[in-house]
């Protein structure tokens, strides 16, 4: 078998690359969510890709590390949940897998849903301290999504393992973004039409 690519990329919109160089420290958690949420409702008023957005900021200071919102359709890579993305950029940011390595200030990812089994995998060995949350994972599945098979107290696993979590922040906001996904058509990119 012959191997084509060697590498993966996925570039970031050029508005999402302006929005975050444009993003000044956000001391309030509201604002942090705020920040996310509209960058989900850019994502899918631009086309750019699904209703999810995430970012991953130093706790202390609300300096934003990295943002990234959901491009599977437009990176043909399942793995391109804003989560995932959000943390990647930022460990590549920091040049160091462990967002938690000792000396370094302690961030959170702020998500404009609470995170599909996929991207609380990923969570767990990020190194992040805090997840803060908008919509929840029945308001995405309620448009169609599949949030995949992950425990019904993840919030529970997650605080076991040092993890704070918040939820529901501006979750009336993120849940406008997700109907508003669903009346424009957009498209819900499960493996399977049935979910099954």
């Amino acid at each position: 078998m012959q191997v084509v690519n060697r590498t993966v990329q996925i570039a970031l919109p050029e508005w999402l690359a302006e929005a975050t160089a444009a993003c000044p420290p956000l001391p309030a958690p509201v604002e942090r969510m705020a920040f996310v949420v509209e960058l989900s409702r850019r994502n899918v008023e631009t086309g750019s890709g699904g209703p999810f957005a995430a970012a991953v900021f130093e706790i202390g200071s609300g300096q934003l590390v990295a943002a990234a919102t959901n491009l599977v359709v437009a990176s043909s890579c399942s793995a391109a949940h804003a989560e995932v993305l959000a943390l990647s950029f930022a460990q590549q940011t920091r040049g160091d897998h462990d967002l938690g390595a000792d000396g370094r200030p302690p961030v959170e990812l702020v998500g404009s849903c609470e995170p599909c089994a996929m991207c609380l995998g990923a969570i767990v060995w990020s190194g992040v301290r805090r997840v803060v949350c908008a919509a929840t994972g029945a308001d995405a599945e309620a448009i169609g999504f599949d949030e995949g098979p992950k425990p019904a107290d993840w919030a529970g696993e997650l605080r076991r393992r040092g993890i704070e979590v918040v939820e529901g922040v501006l979750r009336a906001e993120a849940v406008a973004v997700l109907v508003t996904y669903r009346q424009l058509g957009g498209l819900i990119y499960n493996a399977r039409a049935g979910g099954a």
